[in-house]
């Protein structure tokens, strides 16, 4: 069965930075594709970013040159590195493990984002 459990959501202010954490268990995370998504208020779930299992990178418009997302897979773990931080960052940021680009995947809970001043 799979778990994703993310961690390191909080309050921050505009400007400053966070590193969400997702960890894996339940599935071989070397070959999966692992990504972030996040949903804001009242708005449909969207991309953040993804990273293969090669290591080649994907990111939303909205968040290159300020995100970044790695991955350990020793410790199947993925983290998302966000500097920056504006106002419309702010949503619930989700964890998302899928071996096909096409498919579904799996989810974790999820951990919130604030930013606010």
């Amino acid at each position: 069965q799979v778990q994703l459990v993310e961690s390191g959501g909080g309050l921050v202010q505009p400007g400053g930075s966070l590193r969400l954490s997702c960890e894996a268990s339940g599935i071989i995370f070397s070959i999966y594709i692992m990504g972030w998504y996040r949903q804001a208020p009242g708005k449909q779930r969207e991309l953040v970013a993804t990273i293969t299992s090669g290591g080649t990178t994907n990111y939303a418009d909205s968040v290159k040159e300020r995100f970044t997302i790695s991955r350990d897979n020793a410790k199947k773990t993925v983290h998302l590195e966000m500097n920056n931080l504006k106002y419309e960052d702010t949503a619930d940021y989700y964890c998302n493990a899928r071996l096909y680009s096409h498919t579904t995947g799996s989810w974790g809970q999820g951990t919130q984002v604030t930013v606010s001043s």
